[in-house]
């Protein structure tokens, strides 16, 4: 990252037409960041150097209210998700939905399948129990009620390649941290409640969803404080059980810790709600659950629909949903290269993608699509472009909609309430460790809307959110 002898100097960058289709350089009157941003910074002992800015009029030609740093690559964090989101709904079409089959093979016979029961995922990433649970509804109305062969796992849509949970942080635990699966089943996660029982000397503890053949040893039950109280449990979740070797305080009451079980495999997982959730609508099953596609001849059953495109992406941008975003790169790319999606593919089509809508992005690169990563990296001009192409897109309000209302909802619910930009900016947070990003639209009181990036990349990052927030009101009150 060049260092600028005046640290406050704005730099040239290019900037879309209207049409968001052709190029034009625009060079920028040399300015200063507005002095509140400037003084938060300051305060947060953050170099502007490390922040990357780029503030422009939406849709209205190429004229850039201010950039720093913009061409320089920042590491975006979740702002990342803009990117593939955007991808999503143009290159999928926002009528877009998953779909998860049921196939037989073999006889079915007054309930009784002597043959394979096979299903075919397609990457949906919002497969939660609901939906699940309806699907395997649909199955048990189609006649299946006995299986007498295999639960065939057909995964096929998705490249088979390994995927390493703890890479990111170290922590595979963390839901954040479950990988892409062609059959991703309730995001791989699940659900523990302890419940202090002081009266019989216990802890109570139940688990969503239920897995068949899982067991849990609760923790033991324990006076004191509550303080760290996941570390006191000393969880040791295992393929086939759960164990709570350590306590659980009194002092606690009820807790619910939402963990991603890295030791079992997504087989395991499936196969263990499958078997539970079956038994429980009355089937029976008895057979052995394995990766395999489904038989040329086998006949379609059932089939589950998930919601629309625009009702995922909601989901991604307005609670910064990793998983999801994952699911969603794998799925553009075999959607669009009729190739079993892996993320080379997904990024290779976004590339090709931002190329043919004139928007070169030499800076960009994707390592999921989600941002959690340590090596994505994009220039705040290349993605305030990107948003000032969306912006003018006739899937705007989709696109628009997805991203976290200013003091009112997703990961910006708590932030600004008491600002006027409040309610008059949709915008996307991203946060790591060492990196804090915004970027998404503020409609100025002057009634334009305004492309809104800032990328912070510094040790001192968490402290830049007032920088950030200060931003966003300037923005509003001076566009």
């Amino acid at each position: 990252m060049s260092i600028f002898r005046n640290l406050f100097t704005v730099v040239a960058v290019f900037a879309v037409a209207a049409s968001g289709s052709d190029m034009a350089i625009t060079q920028v009157q040399a300015q200063e960041l507005p002095a509140v941003v400037a003084d938060a910074l300051k305060q947060a002992r953050i170099p502007v150097r490390n922040a990357g800015v780029f503030v422009q009029e939406a849709g209205g030609g190429n004229k850039v209210m201010l950039s720093s740093n913009a061409g320089e690559a920042f590491n975006p964090a979740s702002v990342m998700k803009l990117v593939t989101t955007d991808a999503a709904l143009e290159l999928l079409g926002p009528a877009y939905s998953w779909k998860t089959q049921a196939y037989v093979d073999g006889t079915l016979d007054k309930g009784v399948l002597q043959g394979n029961l096979s299903i075919k995922g397609s990457g949906d990433p919002k497969l939660v129990m609901e939906n699940f649970w309806m699907f395997l509804r649909q199955i048990r109305a189609s006649g299946v009620r006995d299986i007498r062969g295999n639960l065939q796992l057909d995964r096929s849509i998705f490249e088979d390649t390994l995927y390493d949970p703890s890479q990111f942080d170290g922590d595979p635990q963390k839901p954040y941290n479950a990988g892409p699966d062609a059959l991703l089943l309730n995001y791989k996660s699940i659900a523990v409640r302890f419940a202090a029982d002081p009266a019989n000397g216990q802890v109570a503890v139940s688990m969503e969803p239920p897995l068949a053949g899982y067991t849990v040893t609760a923790p033991r039950l324990a006076n004191g404080t509550c303080n760290d109280w996941q570390t006191a449990l000393q969880a040791d979740i295992g393929p086939a059980d759960a164990r709570f070797n350590g306590s659980f305080s009194a002092a606690c009451g009820e807790k619910i810790w939402y963990i991603h079980p890295w030791k079992m495999n997504g087989t395991q997982y499936f196969g263990a709600v499958f078997r539970q959730m079956w038994r429980e609508l009355g089937g029976t099953f008895d057979g052995t659950v394995v990766n395999a596609n489904a038989a040329p001849d086998a006949r379609l059953v059932a089939q589950w629909q998930s919601p629309a495109l625009p009702e995922v992406i909601r989901d991604i941008n307005k609670y910064s949903n990793n998983v999801m975003a994952r699911q969603l790169l794998l799925t553009i790319a075999a959607d669009v290269t009729q190739q079993p999606g892996n993320v080379a593919r997904g990024a290779s089509v976004i590339k090709t993608w931002l190329a043919n809508k004139g928007l070169p992005a030499d800076d960009l690169v994707i390592e999921n699509g989600a941002g959690l990563s340590r090596n994505e990296r994009i220039a705040p001009a290349t993605l305030g472009r990107i948003l000032n192409a969306a912006f003018v897109s006739p899937l705007m309000p989709e696109f628009l909609a997805s991203m976290p209302l200013v003091g009112y909802d997703g990961t910006m619910r708590k932030r600004l309430k008491q600002k006027t930009v409040a309610g008059q900016a949709h915008i996307k947070t991203g946060s790591l460790n060492d990196v804090r990003s915004i970027a998404g639209f503020v409609q100025a009181a002057s009634g334009k809307y305004y492309v809104v990036v800032c990328l912070i990349n510094h040790a001192n990052a968490p402290q830049g959110q007032k920088a950030q927030d200060a931003l966003l009101q300037w923005v509003y009150e001076n566009g």
